[in-house]
């Protein structure tokens, strides 16, 4: 009786949004190639990680507050985007192969950011960096599809790995040991995109972005 409650109740996070919107065809192609040789859910789950993590490029310097700009099938066409829209991307190929997912959000500090980063955003904290909740084998479990193996290897950072068990939320040091990224303060986990509050938490951060700005943000 429990597990047949748990299944229904996790039933919601299975649905397309208009930002997770995993019955698209760009979505459900990428989705079906990347864990066509795969058999069980974990297999698909680490598929799908490294496919999001290295195939899609990390772009933080365009941001689009529109579930058209922002949604996991524009990313796939555009072959590129920041920590939310991979997150985004992942958590709709996993709905469409029947693997229940949510989106979490957290601000970090991350202390290796690039001088021209810093400038344009004029602080040193993030807000919210984005990481996706799976249902795997009955227990959620959270990953961060988000910095590809080459800019890692850039920036002399242990790329972050996923075995579809535990969790996998971010790198704490560099190769040597130097803090690298820190969490600060967790927003929660949510079942689309909570656009309202990332919008607010954004010009809490960074007002700068909107009064320099006519469409999108742009901080590049």
């Amino acid at each position: 009786m429990k597990k047949k409650k748990l299944i229904k109740r996790v039933e919601k996070y299975l649905q397309a949004t208009a930002f997770i919107n995993s019955d698209h065809p760009e979505v459900i192609e990428f989705a079906e190639t990347a864990t066509q040789s795969c058999q069980t859910a974990i297999e698909k789950v680490v598929a799908l990680y490294y496919e999001v993590r290295d195939r899609i490029f990390y772009d933080p310097y365009r941001v689009q507050l529109s579930a058209e700009g922002m949604c996991a099938s524009s990313t796939l066409q555009r072959g590129r985007g920041y920590c939310i829209e991979k997150s985004i991307v992942m958590a709709a190929a996993a709905r469409h192969l029947g693997i229940p997912s949510l989106l979490g959000f957290a601000n970090v500090r991350n202390h290796l950011a690039t001088p021209k980063f810093l400038e344009a955003l004029r602080s040193d904290i993030f807000v919210f960096h984005g990481y996706v909740s799976l249902f795997i084998n009955e227990k959620w479990v959270k990953a961060t599809p988000v910095f590809n193996l080459s800019l890692c290897e850039k920036f002399n950072v242990q790329a972050l790995d996923f075995d579809g068990i535990n969790d996998s939320i971010f790198q704490e040091y560099d190769q040597q040991g130097q803090k690298y990224m820190e969490y600060l303060t967790f927003h929660g986990e949510f079942d689309d995109m909570p656009l309202a509050l990332f919008e607010k938490e954004l010009r809490a951060h960074y007002p700068h972005i909107f009064e320099e700005t006519k469409e999108g943000l742009n901080w590049g």
